[in-house]
């Protein structure tokens, strides 16, 4: 028989095959073992009916073999086969899905695994092959036939020899050039990774015969004299795949160290993981293994970190890390996902419309929150070493979108308290709120213990009210964005109004403050525009001075945002306050009232860096700071 010519559009989609439609190569593999898949599915159904097939589920299976001499991959299965006719209209006319004419006419539900939908992925083996054959010979028929072709420019269909019912596709590989290594789909190694990456759960078995290497047995003598080993190759016969999704069996079956060892064979974490899921949905129809990892990968707040789920469908991966699974707050969760009832695209590989995906989505997000909701409830423990390693992340998305996601979050954050120095939810804060207390208080610093001596805590303390300790460059921000929890308003320990004032010393205060304003405006003066006033403190007890802030720009994100590699530099406007009950002030006042001015003005700076340095901050002159010290001693 002379050669066909494909039709016009299947040719140009051809090409489309071999040139762009495919993202990866390698890919063609999993195109051709699905394909075969299906086609031992179709008799495995019929044999459910049909006592003549004279075969039972363990009799089918798929089998590679490379030969490296004649570059050649050989992918057969021994399913239901095509007829001539089938070969023409299946592989003849590109996109003529044999899978999903039979799907229709046997009226299969929706649960059975018949994986094609667009009968394109058997063209995905001209990416790599300069030469496709394919014996088949179709179940209950006397004659095979041999489909033949070298791409785009035709084929040719023959009788062929062939003794049982199913197809043989042999590949005859491109030559290597230096952009591309065909070779390597030769190699057993390289065909057992890719069988368990893309096909680890074609519910066939996918077998190989494997070259391995054993030492030969030695004689006394040739122990006695120390020869070195000599070793023979023998061949074994190898299952590539597991067959059946851990995500499919009865979690009843299951074990836990069953979970705990999929995930680091998986997910290449050397550490167990801190929680899991096994979710088997029907509306949305999927099924899932999440998990929440012990630590946070050494990448994980960086820009490389690539955050994901495996996407499957009916068992065959789809992508590796389908990003849309994930809300960036929860990007630390992997695991993977199964659905029937995705719309893919012609090459397999990414999804032809997101509405289920965004449907799956929205479900896989609550089903995480109300895992770490039970955690936080029922595992306090396991939950503090999750916060340890990921509460940064939930924070980032409190802050991220505008705070469109505060609250699915709020109440799985963690702050340190100063009580006991222990981790406290916001709800545990306001739960042990004292009846008179007006807000929720928080400070800011690098760390507790820096926190802990922060002149500006002192006043709240002696009210004996509770302080969020906040050590990490989102956390005010995050909690800028809250504003308030439970309706009470969050409040720093710096704002100029902590609600703990007495009415009689705000008076007091405020007399004082007109009696020296000329002490206060001089001191402000020397400092030259550093700080917006220079007051007298309603909140200092034991210590000297300290320095707060006017308006939404705190000191602990001046600093933050200063830390970024941007020009534009930020300032909080700064109020320095001096305590009028210590001893310094006094100081002030004497060398007020003796009109030196100039000492005063030193004495202005030293209190400011002084403030400066308790506040954790940078002092913009250390010489001169050290010099007044020496001097004013």
């Amino acid at each position: 028989m002379g050669k066909k010519q494909f039709k016009a559009e299947s040719k140009r989609l051809l090409e489309m095959m071999i040139h762009s439609i495919y993202t990866h190569k390698e890919i063609f593999l999993r195109e051709l073992i699905s394909n075969a898949s299906d086609a031992i599915d179709k008799l495995y159904f019929k044999s459910l009916t049909d006592d003549k097939v004279g075969l039972s589920k363990e009799d089918f299976a798929i089998w590679i073999k490379a030969d490296k001499d004649s570059r050649t991959l050989k992918i057969t299965d021994n399913g239901i086969g095509m007829t001539e006719e089938e070969l023409e209209n299946n592989l003849g006319t590109i996109a003529n899905s044999g899978s999903f004419k039979f799907k229709n006419e046997n009226k299969l539900e929706e649960d059975n695994q018949i994986i094609g939908q667009f009968g394109v992925g058997f063209y995905s083996a001209f990416m790599v092959a300069k030469k496709v054959t394919v014996v088949s010979k179709a179940y209950g028929s006397d004659k095979a036939y041999q489909w033949e072709s070298e791409g785009v420019n035709g084929y040719t269909i023959t009788e062929a020899e062939k003794q049982s019912a199913g197809t043989e596709i042999t590949l005859e590989l491109l030559e290597d050039t230096d952009d591309e290594n065909y070779t390597e789909f030769l190699d057993q190694y390289r065909l057992k990774s890719l069988v368990r990456k893309y096909s680890d759960y074609i519910r066939f078995p996918v077998k190989m015969e494997c070259t391995h290497s054993r030492p030969k047995e030695q004689s006394e003598e040739d122990k006695e004299a120390k020869k070195p080993l000599e070793y023979e190759e023998y061949i074994e016969v190898e299952t590539l795949n597991s067959m059946v999704p851990l995500w499919k069996k009865n979690k009843s079956e299951l074990k836990e160290e069953d979970y705990k060892h999929f995930y680091t064979e998986k997910f290449y974490d050397y550490n167990e993981p801190l929680k899991y899921a096994h979710i088997s949905n029907e509306m949305p129809a999927y099924n899932a293994l999440l998990y929440i990892p012990s630590k946070a990968p050494f990448d994980f707040y960086s820009k490389e970190y690539e955050k994901g789920l495996q996407l499957y469908s009916n068992g065959v991966l789809i992508m590796d890390k389908c990003a849309d699974l994930l809300p960036d707050y929860y990007s630390f969760v992997k695991g993977l996902v199964d659905s029937e009832d995705l719309s893919l695209n012609i090459s397999r590989e990414m999804l032809q419309h997101d509405r289920q995906l965004k449907v799956i989505a929205k479900s896989i997000e609550k089903t995480i929150s109300n895992e770490l909701k039970k955690m936080l409830k029922n595992e306090r423990e396991k939950y503090e070493e999750f916060w340890k390693a990921f509460g940064l992340q939930l924070k980032y998305g409190i802050y991220s979108d505008y705070g469109m996601n505060k609250e699915k979050l709020q109440d799985l954050l963690m702050f340190t308290s100063s009580n006991e120095h222990k981790l406290v939810t916001l709800d545990e804060y306001v739960t042990g709120m004292r009846e008179e207390q007006k807000y929720i208080y928080y400070a800011t610093g690098e760390s507790a213990a820096r926190i802990e001596q922060l002149p500006q805590t002192e006043l709240v303390k002696d009210n004996g009210f509770e302080i969020l300790y906040l050590t990490d460059n989102i956390d005010e921000f995050a909690i800028k964005t809250l504003r308030q929890y439970k309706d009470k308003e969050f409040k720093s320990v710096s704002a100029d109004d902590l609600g703990l004032e007495n009415a009689e010393k705000k008076e007091e205060i405020k007399a004082k403050e007109e009696e020296n304003s000329g002490l206060l405006e001089t001191l402000a003066k020397a400092l030259d525009g550093k700080v917006s006033k220079v007051i007298l403190s309603q909140r200092l007890k034991s210590h000297p001075v300290c320095i707060t802030s006017e308006g939404e720009i705190s000191l602990e994100m001046e600093k933050v945002l200063n830390s970024m590699p941007t020009d534009q530099k930020i300032q909080a406007q700064r109020v320095l306050e001096i305590n009028p009950e210590h001893e310094i002030f006094g100081k002030l006042q004497s060398l007020d009232k003796s009109g030196d001015s100039d000492k005063l003005g030193k004495y202005a700076k030293l209190l400011y860096d002084q403030a400066l340095l308790i506040e954790g901050m940078d002092i913009e002159d250390p010489v001169e700071f050290s010099n007044l010290i020496c001097e004013l001693m």
